[in-house]
């Protein structure tokens, strides 16, 4: 049996969402290995994500000022670049090579995406320009903070790690992009891809 527990001065952000992922945390342990015994590796993903979060914003201090949020934000996208470009590696190991953009950009949508949160992209657009976007309509990251709107303004610390994740990724597949994210109403959110010309 797991038992969590908080140390003094390691905040967590929603206390709501940290208890129902220990509570699901406590659920897979000791379930045999397989598709069930991934549920362990998701949540502590999860607490770990909400832990980065809270720690690089301060520790939750009020009125932190725009240059601290926007340290913040940079620092999650580059562990997240870093982290996906090691990522596409190992799970691009024994695929064919890809065709153009569009190929490479359905490969994340589906391959990518559902390794990462076990479900595929839910809508992919493209101009043929060079720009995409990507929508989930049910974010697994934004779901610890999506019951009210009053956190609707934080929704950027927790895509900046999976905007990092995007932009190694395809980095690492030879294309240089520039990846930001929308959130209009949580946890749906969408991520602006905007290939730059080479």
């Amino acid at each position: 049996n797991v038992e969590l527990i908080p140390r003094a001065g390691w905040p967590i952000i929603d206390t709501a969402g940290a208890a129902a992922a220990a509570a699901r945390l406590r659920a897979s342990c000791g379930r045999p290995p397989g598709r069930e015994g991934g549920a362990m590796a998701e949540v502590v993903f999860e607490l770990l994500h909400l832990e980065l979060v809270s720690r690089l914003r301060g520790g939750g201090e009020a009125g932190a000022g725009e240059p601290e949020r926007g340290k913040c934000i940079s620092t999650l996208e580059g562990m997240g670049f870093r982290a996906g470009q090691g990522l596409i590696e190992r799970f691009t190991k024994e695929s064919p090579s890809f065709k153009d953009e569009l190929d490479v950009m359905k490969f994340i949508c589906k391959e990518f995406w559902t390794n990462l949160f076990r479900k595929q992209i839910d809508n992919l657009r493209t101009n043929h320009q060079g720009t995409y976007v990507l929508q989930d309509n049910r974010f697994r990251l934004l779901t610890p903070i999506s019951n009210g709107k009053q956190y609707l303004e934080e929704a950027p610390k927790f895509l900046a790690f999976t905007c990092g994740l995007l932009r190694g990724a395809l980095s690492n597949l030879g294309i240089d992009s520039a990846v930001t994210a929308e959130v209009s109403a949580l946890p749906a959110c969408k991520f602006h891809i905007v290939i730059q010309a080479s």
